[in-house]
């Protein structure tokens, strides 16, 4: 794999005041790829396996998704975009992630990354795809030509009254607590016993970038162990991250975000799953790479979703920065980050991942690893 920093200069530093004493060091980790395969324009959904399809969609709804399509063994979910359906939930024994479907420009990128990979392509939704695996295991597609239905109605972002010029005159803020209608997928993160392989590959594979680095500060040498990643669209902005990945000890799926109006969306939205006796993971806050507006809430199968508004969008000339790991940079302003947030409480099966991945010499997994990101969560 060639990679090599980026060509293009870059802008001032959005990331001033955030980077590490440090910053990048000689011979660190790129944050792209010089020659990728393709570019990959976006995230077009993600597909899980869930037991009880009523009990899922009814989450659903509650969270603010439409239902796209509906059979006894399948549920598709969209958002008020005009845009792929962003979650297909499969009738399945256990509930699990089943994997991400990345957007290519074109069908002959899918057959180009298809000889790549030397993968088949097969059709999908009006469109082609093409099944990867990546370095940790994880089922990856990626299509295009997908069906893309027509947006929905939604409302407007709320005009907020501020400094000395008001422009809301007689007239009154009263938003419905009910489900804050999501727009799209924005993002989805990971955990991978692979990271520094599972990066290169994104980066090769689909031409994604990094915006932020995190990095373990007892093991800084080590290089980073967390990236936010976005997709290359040269000049046009792409969200801050599209796929987010951090080293630990499991592997697969961490959380997914759905982006909503505005923070009363956020908010209203948020008090309308707790009147409902949905579990907050955490929030409302905003938080730092990134800096969107967030609130986390466990589905029944407790799978972690987001809702989020007011995302960074960055062209491919920004450069990436470079940040310490800790829990208490997270966020801006907000709670303190939640224990269900960073892992939850260690059990029996938490100890047999551990043991597990301690025992794999294949991964980046050891004794002062996992005790540099117990600190780094502690701090």
């Amino acid at each position: 794999m060639e990679i090599d920093a980026p060509t293009t200069a870059a802008p001032a530093d959005v990331h001033q005041g955030l980077h590490g004493e440090r910053g990048a060091l000689r011979g660190e980790h790129p944050d792209r790829a010089r020659n990728p395969v393709i570019k990959a324009v976006g995230l077009g959904r993600l597909e899980f396996v869930k037991p009880d399809l009523d009990r899922a969609e009814r989450f659903a709804r509650d969270f603010g998704f439409v239902v796209h399509d509906r059979t006894p063994d399948l549920l598709t979910l969209r958002g008020t975009f005009a845009a792929e359906p962003c979650l297909v939930v499969r009738r399945g024994r256990t509930a699990r992630f089943a994997g991400p479907v990345f957007l290519a420009e074109s069908v002959a990128d899918v057959h180009r990354l298809a000889r790549w990979a030397g993968a088949n392509v097969l059709p999908l939704d009006g469109g082609h795809a093409v099944r990867l695996t990546d370095p940790s295991g994880i089922p990856v597609r990626v299509a295009a030509g997908l069906d893309r239905p027509a947006a929905l109605a939604e409302r407007a972002p709320l005009e907020l009254n501020s400094g000395t010029a008001p422009t809301r005159v007689n007239a009154v803020q009263r938003p419905p607590r009910a489900p804050a209608p999501v727009q799209r997928l924005g993002h989805v993160v990971l955990e991978t016993t692979k990271f520094r392989r599972a990066l290169s590959w994104y980066q090769e594979a689909l031409g994604l970038i990094v915006s932020d680095f995190l990095y373990l500060d007892a093991l800084r040498d080590r290089g980073p162990t967390m990236a936010f990643l976005r997709c290359d669209l040269g000049p046009v902005p792409a969200d801050h991250h599209t796929l987010a990945m951090h080293l630990g000890p499991r592997v697969g799926y961490v959380h997914s975000a759905y982006q909503v109006t505005d923070l009363d969306a956020v908010a209203a939205g948020g008090q309308y799953l707790a009147d409902r006796g949905y579990r907050r993971v955490w929030g409302v806050g905003r938080h730092v790479q990134g800096s969107q507006i967030f609130d986390y809430w466990r589905d029944p199968d407790r799978m972690m979703v987001e809702h989020y508004a007011d995302g960074d969008v960055f062209d491919a000339s920004v450069e990436p920065g470079w940040t310490p790991m800790s829990a208490s940079g997270l966020a801006q302003w907000g709670p303190p980050v939640s224990r269900d947030f960073l892992g939850g409480t260690p059990g029996p099966g938490m100890v047999a991942t551990l043991l597990g991945a301690l025992g794999d010499g294949t991964n980046e997994i050891d004794r002062d690893t996992l005790k540099a990101l117990a600190k780094a969560m502690a701090a």
